[in-house]
Order: C-alpha cells, then sequence, then structure tokens
C-alpha cells in the first residue's frame, strides 16, 4: 500500500522485452535500503523489485512488467530516458499523508491541458481525460492518483477531471516532463469501490422491489 506521496523520480536507464519488460531504473538514494522482493509504485503502478544495486556509481532498481500490466498501464510507453515517479510502500512509522493507494490502476488517461492559474510561476490548473472507471469514483475535492500522484480533484466532468499542481509538485514528479497528449495511469479512491460494492445488494433489492410495486399496479 503507498500514499501517493512521491518520494522521488527515476530515470529509465533500459527496456529489455521479452516474455516480460526488463525495466532498470536508476532511482538514487532510494535503492540504498531497498530489498529484492520490495514493492514500489512505480508512475503508480505496483512493482516488485527484482534486483538491486545500491552502489555509489550506480543505484539502480530492476522491475519485471508482465505483459497485463503493460495492456493496462502506460508503463508500455516508457523509453530509454523517461521520467517516472517511485514511493516505497508505506511503514507504519510514517506519516500517512496524500491517500491510500494499492498500485492497481483502474485506467488510463491523457493530459489534456496544462493552465496558468494565478501570477507566473504559481499554480496550474490540468485537465486529464479518464475512462468511467475511474470518473464513477471521482468527486469534487475527493482524491485521485495520476502516475502515482496522491491529488485533489477540483471539478468532474463527463470525460475528464481537472487538479491543482503547485510548482513544488510539478518540479518533484514527472509532471515536470508531461505535456498534452501523454498518457497517465489513474486510480481511483479505493474507499469509493468498497462503498460501492457493499451497497451494490442492497440497491439491487431495492430494483426489484420497485419494479415488483408497478406491476402490481
Amino acid at each position: 500500500m503507498f500514499t501517493g506521496l512521491v518520494e522521488g523520480t527515476g530515470r529509465v536507464v533500459s527496456l529489455q522485452e521479452g516474455g516480460m519488460v526488463r525495466l532498470l531504473i536508476r532511482s538514487g538514494h532510494l535503492a540504498v535500503d531497498t530489498e529484492v522482493g520490495d514493492s514500489v509504485s512505480v508512475n503508480g503502478v505496483c512493482l516488485t523489485v527484482n534486483e538491486v544495486d545500491a552502489g555509489t556509481d550506480a543505484e539502480t532498481l530492476v522491475f519485471h512488467a508482465m505483459p497485463e500490466t503493460l495492456r493496462r498501464t502506460s508503463l508500455g510507453d516508457l523509453r530509454e530516458g523517461s521520467t517516472v515517479n517511485l514511493e516505497r510502500a508505506m511503514t507504519p512509522e510514517r506519516r500517512f499523508g496524500g491517500h491510500i493507494v494499492q498500485g492497481h490502476v483502474d485506467g488510463v488517461g491523457e493530459v489534456v491541458s496544462v493552465t496558468p492559474e494565478g501570477p507566473r510561476g504559481g499554480a496550474e490548473i490540468w485537465e486529464f481525460s479518464a475512462p468511467e472507471t475511474v470518473l464513477r469514483y471521482a468527486v469534487e475535492k475527493g482524491s485521485v492518483c495520476v502516475d502515482g500522484i496522491s491529488l485533489t480533484l477540483v471539478s468532474v466532468g463527463e470525460s475528464s477531471f481537472t487538479v491543482s499542481i503547485l510548482p513544488q509538485t510539478r518540479e518533484a514528479t514527472n509532471l515536470q516532463s508531461l505535456s498534452p497528449g501523454d498518457r497517465v495511469n489513474l486510480e481511483a479512491d479505493v474507499i469509493g469501490k468498497y462503498v460501492e460494492r457493499l451497497l451494490m445488494p442492497r440497491l439491487e433489492e431495492l430494483k426489484i422491489s420497485e419494479r415488483s410495486v408497478e406491476d402490481a399496479v
């Protein structure tokens, strides 16, 4: 489980394709106390660390991405030199900022537009397109995860949503390298999914009752 508070960015060193994609990422200090088998969020996708090189000259992590992962996320768009957001799994000792993030992508969206808000160098309004699998759980001032970044929704439309991005967030994440048309991984707030699941049987019962009343009339 993650928080959506990006610990740092990494740079893709190489991608080796086969049955799975072997992803080698230069991850800086994050490799120092990371072990094989640990979970790391890479652009919002929970991946397992397969190899670690924490030497002073090559602080890298290696992940294997399955075909299913590539089909359902934007990791297949990565190239050598791509910047990725990294977050290690949370621990009980850390403060829980952001929101509950599983690293299970619900859909892929695209950057629609970036609009400056306020004085030059201030916040920006980013619009992202999103599939129904994400928008059905999106509420104004609620949470959404974009490429592993926990963000607060400003508005929700029929096919997209907007968020406000601070300069600090932009500079500390891969947002600095994104532009309209680029694809991003999206994860909806898991709390909404559980609420829907718990209420579904009751809603079905109400529908059946309403149909019975209509038939009786």
